[in-house]
This record gives structure tokens, sequence and C-alpha cells, in this order.
């Protein structure tokens, strides 16, 4: 998907551990490579140095909605794999990307990348950035960490302020698809729905609700649940909720169209 869509110059098949030689000795403001990290594999053979890494190291570890290894997954350590491959490749710039719970990760993720970087040389900004509130249709909050080493980065915190806009409403992105349904485009497509599913979205329409009532959902939800969203409707007039892989699963969370009885396509998806 990647290729299709980016043509880039070369794609590596495999785990960016396979990629550095490194070792990270203590954590947060202690943090040190014990030794220089080096480059390996396909990276080794890199002709020039990248102007840029971009990254967005594994998020499902540190992620709100992962009730069982939040925090403290072992992939999460793959952070570190970004500010030793920038470090040992002498890269000026480099940009992070993941959800806002990475900064409480049970190994110090962030404040150990922001140690080794700034020991590097690199001048480091840090902030949560929400879509909606930069005027996008869609509640998305994510953190980022952008560091730069012959110069100063913009400070985040000040690019939030300034960025500033209303948030767009989720029909300004999909509005003119509410009837681009078609079972043959793989983007336009619909998944089958159980019965029971095809249900609770038509009671929401009929009774012109936007929250299904614990009544109708499944019995482990009936109880009450801290996910308050799922076989929730969106609403056209404000802008969408984070969209994740389960968007044509209603009971992954709000993912209901506004105004058509059916969960989100593809292209709906892609546009928010």
């Amino acid at each position: 998907s990647f290729s299709i869509n980016h043509n880039p110059g070369s794609v590596i098949l495999d785990s960016v551990a396979n990629l550095v030689d490194m070792r990270v000795s203590g954590r947060g403001p202690g943090a040190y490579f014990a030794y220089r990290p080096e480059v390996t594999g396909a990276l080794a053979r890199l002709s020039h140095v990248p102007d840029v890494i971009v990254a967005g190291p594994p998020c499902q570890g540190h992620s709100t909605l992962n009730n069982h290894t939040r925090g403290d997954d072992p992939k999460n350590l793959l952070y570190l794999t970004v500010p030793s491959i920038a470090v040992a490749m002498d890269v000026p710039v480099v940009i992070i990307e993941n959800v806002p719970n990475v900064v409480n990760d049970k190994r110090s993720v962030v404040a150990t990348t922001e140690q080794l970087l700034t020991s590097a040389g690199y001048h480091v900004t840090t902030a949560t950035l929400a879509a909606h509130k930069l005027g996008w249709a869609q509640t998305r909050k994510r953190f980022f960490l952008v560091a730069m080493k012959d110069g100063y980065p913009i400070e985040l915190a000040w690019l939030r302020s300034e960025l500033a806009r209303k948030a767009a409403p989720v029909s300004w992105a999909v509005g003119d698809l509410e009837d681009a349904v078609d079972p043959g485009d793989v983007m336009l497509g619909q998944p089958a729905l159980s019965e029971e599913n095809r249900a609770r979205i038509a009671y929401l329409f009929e009774t012109e609700n936007y929250n299904l009532p614990l009544e109708n959902r499944p019995e482990c939800h009936r109880d009450g649940t801290t996910y308050t969203a799922v076989y929730g409707r969106m609403r056209a007039d404000e802008p969408a909720p984070t969209i994740t892989t389960g968007f044509v699963t209603p009971g992954r969370g709000r993912f209901i169209h506004p105004t058509r009885p059916r969960v989100l396509t593809p292209r709906e998806a892609a546009r928010i």
C-alpha cells in the first residue's frame, strides 16, 4: 500500500530493530548511549544521509483502548530506534508521532528520546496536537516530537496556538459521498453486518438517536461500558471521532454514518 501510494525510492521489509545497532543505558534525564549507534543492513547501504526521519512507532502499547499491555508493551521500546538511527546517520531533522498516552510509558521512551537527542546536539520541541482544533473534521489527538540539529524547530505549542481554527463538520469531508456505495468497489463497499448490528443501526435512525441505549447493546455492555461511543452514530454538524482500523464495525466506535443507516465506507474513512 505504501509503495503504490507514495512510489518511494526503496522499501525495506524488515524490523526496524534489525536496522540499527544500539544500546541505551538509563532512562529519562539519565539516559545515554552505551556506545555510538550504527546503522546496519539496508540502512548501512544508503548512499546519502536522509534530510529527515519521520517515524510512527507502534502505538498499540500506549493506546488508552488497550487494557492489557497499556504502557508496558515490549514494542514500545521501538520508539528508541528513532533517535538511535538519527544519531547514527547524523540526520538533521527528526519527527515522531504517536498517541498522547505515549508520555506515560512505563519505560519513559519519550523522556529518554529527548535526552538522547539533546545530548547529541539536537533542539527538541514536543506537544499534543488535536486535529479538530486545527480546523479538521476529526477529533484525533496525537503527540509530536520534533528535533533539529542545525537550528531550532518551531515550538509546537506556539504552532498549536497560531494555527487554531474552528473544526470542520464531518459533512464537509464526506457530504458528497452519502449515496456513493458500490459493492464492487473496494473503497466504496460495505461489510457484511450481523442481523443484530443492522437492527441497532436501524434503531438509531428510526428514533433519531445518536447513542445506543444499554438495553440494545450486547449483554456484556448492558451493565455499562467505559467506551460509550461504541454503536454510536456520527453527527453531520460535528467533527468525526478518531478514525481507527475498526471503522467498518459499529461495535468498535462511533462509526455509523450521520445521515445514512450504514457504517462508513473505506473512501469516507480515508477522506476524514
